[in-house]
């Protein structure tokens, strides 16, 4: 059995990965914390784990999760990983940080971004994105994984092959998300009370959200060159979910088929990746590590609009997590993941 910690383990992200590591056959859950609610079982917290998951919640001590884990999952806000992660201990142990910390690889960058020091650049040189459909290889022999943000899971397997396979111009290309709720965390915001988000939605940090950056350096990498692009989130009124709608021009003499060709050939094999003909939705994905992929050709405006959806709290962090967990292990990666939605 793999003995799991879960720092941060009472947020929304936190919490889903609770629920998805208790029901994982291969899987012992050993340490839980939350500097929050010390001292507290987390069927307190949540009274639907009762019975199922009592584990007291310890603090947010990573010398002790280490010694009785062997996988340490990070469900931190920004700046917090970092100050907590050591050389040390991802020599011994997996980390996979569900934050934010090890996602970009320049740090200047991440300062910039997320206004904060990083708190061991030193070891962005061993983080692995942990997008298993783009760097599985590399996940497979890494200690730290840093596991992707939501918006930019969504965005970046949307555009991904159409960048690799040269089919779309590198400048000119929009995305526009929009994300449920439980995105924004489960800290105390007015910005998300239930009478600001009900009967509306709205852009938020426009031309400035942190995932930018992100979602740039990936795509970046696939283009072989460096790509600026416009990504503006909005917020709507449900829980969970996550829609991507991404649009780019097309190269001259690029088709429908060789579209087509180009998701298959990206995605074909992979567990979680359905590539459908009608358009994604969000209420198909809920409570699934499934990522919906479809697109459309304008031929009017030579232009193509991909759409993703995935379940911000499953595809966009915890499921992928206990995916890169399972790949990091040897495991099936489809274990304890084999949730089928509904409507």
């Amino acid at each position: 059995m793999i003995k799991a910690a879960v720092i941060g383990a009472t947020g929304y992200a936190g919490s889903e990965l609770v629920n998805l590591l208790s029901g994982h056959k291969d899987v012992e859950l050993t340490y839980l914390a939350s500097h929050s609610y010390v001292g507290k079982r987390f069927s307190d917290i949540y009274p639907a784990y009762s019975q199922c998951v009592d584990l007291t919640l310890q603090d947010d001590d990573i010398s002790k999760a280490s010694a009785s884990s062997d996988v340490i999952f990070l469900a931190l806000p920004h700046a917090l990983a970092s100050r907590l992660v050591t050389k040390e201990i991802i020599k011994e142990k997996v980390v996979i940080d569900l934050g934010a910390d090890y996602r970009l690889k320049n740090s200047e960058v991440y300062q910039e971004w997320y206004k904060a020091e990083h708190g061991s650049p030193a070891l962005l040189e061993d983080a692995v994105y942990g997008l298993p459909e783009i760097h599985r290889a590399e996940i497979k022999k890494s200690h730290l994984i840093a596991n992707p943000g939501c918006y930019t899971t969504c965005s970046i397997l949307a555009l991904y092959p159409l960048l690799k396979h040269d089919l779309i111009n590198t400048e000119g290309v929009v995305i526009d998300a929009k994300s449920g709720v439980s995105g924004a965390g489960r800290s105390e915001k007015t910005d998300n009370l239930f009478c600001e988000v009900n009967e509306n939605v709205k852009a938020y940090s426009v031309a400035s959200h942190r995932h930018t950056p992100e979602i740039e350096q990936e795509l970046s990498y696939a283009a072989g060159k460096e790509i600026r692009l416009i990504f503006t989130p909005h917020l709507i009124p449900m829980q969970r979910g996550i829609l991507s709608t991404c649009y780019a021009t097309l190269k001259e003499g690029v088709t429908s088929a060789d579209v087509a060709a180009s998701y298959n050939e990206c995605y074909a094999a992979e567990p979680f990746v359905r590539i459908i003909s009608h358009l994604p939705q969000t209420r198909y994905v809920r409570g699934t590590n499934y990522f919906d992929l479809s697109f459309r050709i304008d031929e009017r405006t030579n232009s193509v609009i991909a759409i993703g959806a995935i379940d911000n709290l499953i595809k966009g962090a915890a499921g992928q997590a206990v995916q890169n967990m399972n790949i990091a292990f040897s495991l099936d990666e489809r274990e304890g993941l084999t949730m089928k939605g509904g409507i």
